[in-house]
């Protein structure tokens, strides 16, 4: 089967936190909510995870009604629950409480088997500095990258 590839890149997450470790994680969706996923009717920026007791939740992500949707239409807002091993929600939950870290979503995708994924990844928020530093060395690489084209 071949499937339409789909892929969302949350822009902020890698400005505004350092990233250490990464996981992939499915996701609990309705029919409908997967229908506007493929049409990228999907805003994830603001969006967080958090633990509740042995689950992680997915909050702030918001899925447009499918267009095409009758009365069970799905709810644009809702709290979608992330399928994980249990020993990786222990290995995250660990690293949260000790570290201070964050649960941040970074990438939403579809795979080869057609399954909705989403990368997220533990990180700790940078600090104004940071952020003017990585403003930096973006524009010197952009310069250099327009002198290697002039010359």
């Amino acid at each position: 089967m071949n499937f339409k590839s789909f892929s969302l890149k949350n822009k902020k997450a890698n400005f505004n936190y350092q990233i250490s470790d990464k996981y992939i994680a499915g996701m609990v969706l309705k029919g409908t909510e997967i229908k506007s996923l493929k049409e990228s009717m999907v805003n994830f920026s603001n969006s967080f995870c958090s633990i509740v007791g042995e689950e992680i939740y997915l909050k702030g992500m918001s899925i447009s009604e499918y267009l095409y949707g009758n009365i069970n239409n799905h709810d644009p807002n809702r709290d979608r629950k992330l399928l994980l091993n249990k020993s990786e929600i222990k290995q995250i939950k660990k690293k949260v409480n000790e570290k201070k870290l964050s649960i941040i979503p970074i990438k939403l995708f579809i795979n080869n088997r057609g399954y909705v994924k989403l990368e997220i990844g533990l990180g700790k928020g940078k600090k104004a500095y940071d952020k003017r530093e990585d403003i930096k060395k973006r524009d010197i690489e952009r310069n250099l990258r327009e002198n290697i084209k002039n010359i």
